[in-house]
């Protein structure tokens, strides 16, 4: 399960939810025949996950956590006080973190149906299913990285891209 933010344009450009998301596309097929489910969860109403998917051509399973501790509880959604007076983010103190940010759990049903956590990872450790990522640790600038104010500052909606790159 992916936690993921919300889009809105200031999480377009800051967080790169489109650019996580295209690696979740076409995926669910073979995780089913391995007996494995993937869905995304979001903090929005259903209603509007529904739309955004359709307008970006998504086909994975997005639901809504909306109305609930869900995300918080997994650490990666912080309401207006820890915002305000700081909270833990990928078991280190953040003084300031966002409305949302990325994760991915795991979990396992026994033959009673009792649901168990047994995976979570954040930030970096987000990189080995992106696609993307690892095709450019692969080559020899790497991610280039280096130069930009914050590590994702050059990606971009995928219809954001100028034309001529």
């Amino acid at each position: 399960m992916s936690h993921r933010h919300w889009p809105s344009p200031d999480v377009h450009a800051k967080y790169g939810l489109q650019f996580w998301a295209h690696n979740f596309n076409g995926v669910a097929v073979h995780l089913r025949h391995r007996d494995v489910a993937f869905v995304a969860v979001s903090g929005a109403p259903h209603v509007q996950l529904d739309r955004y998917r359709e307008l970006m051509g998504w086909t994975f399973r997005w639901v809504s956590s909306y109305g609930s501790d869900f995300n918080r509880d997994f650490g990666v959604s912080f309401d207006d006080d820890q915002r305000g007076h700081g909270a833990e983010f990928n078991h280190s103190p953040q003084e300031s973190p966002p409305d949302e940010a990325p994760g991915m759990s795991a979990f396992a049903t026994d033959a009673d149906g009792t649901v168990f956590h047994t995976y979570s990872t954040y930030s970096r450790g987000l990189g080995p299913i992106n696609g993307c990522c690892q095709m450019l640790d692969l080559v020899a600038k790497g991610r280039d990285e280096g130069v930009l104010s914050w590590t994702m500052a050059w990606v971009q909606r995928h219809d954001a891209y100028p034309t001529s790159g």
